[in-house]
């Protein structure tokens, strides 16, 4: 069995079917064990022993649209990926917090390391780590009401199948994953 981490795009916790535990109801429907939420946004952590990630994450969509009615997209990456994105520690230390966030945004299909021009001063773009698949930037949110929307730029580029997660998210998804 591999430990996976399923990162689904545009869960609203206030509407009810796409509460925690009716996620996790699908996961399991599916045959998926050790199946666990983190946080409230569509993190949800499973073991499996299927490991065709491509065929994972459109069995999980399938079943997140016909038994929910949840369409927005399914990112899954394993325990080692993330756990390898976290000890390369591509922030170089920094810390996450109120004026400034760290943050992680994954790709369904990969990327190139070539960006749109991103003419914001208030986001730095880390890089880009190919192993996780994940743009990686630091977003400036000390001005209220002028955060960077850096997931808009990235979608002129790659479209609809990306999911962006706080630095901190990813961390409590892998410690989950550990548990």
């Amino acid at each position: 069995m591999t430990g996976y981490a399923a990162l689904l795009r545009g869960i609203m916790p206030s509407n009810k079917n796409m509460a925690n535990d009716k996620l996790r109801g699908v996961f399991e429907s599916l045959g998926y064990t050790k199946v666990g939420s983190v946080l409230a946004s569509g993190n949800i952590v499973f073991d499996a022993a299927d490991d065709d990630v491509p065929a994972l994450e459109d069995r999980i969509q399938e079943a997140l649209r016909a038994e929910l009615g949840i369409g927005g997209g399914t990112i899954v990456r394993s325990h080692a990926e993330l756990r390898a994105l976290l000890d390369r520690d591509p922030f170089d230390g920094r810390e996450h917090g109120r004026g400034s966030y760290l943050i992680a945004t994954f790709c369904k299909h990969g990327a190139t390391t070539e960006l749109p021009e991103l003419d914001d001063p208030r986001t730095e773009v880390i890089g880009y780590d190919a192993d996780a698949r994940a743009f990686l930037a630091v977003i400036d949110n000390s001005e209220p009401g002028k955060t960077p929307d850096f997931m808009v730029w990235l979608e002129k580029a790659y479209g609809k199948d990306i999911t962006t997660r706080t630095w901190l998210t990813v961390q409590r998804v892998v410690k989950k994953m550990e548990s």
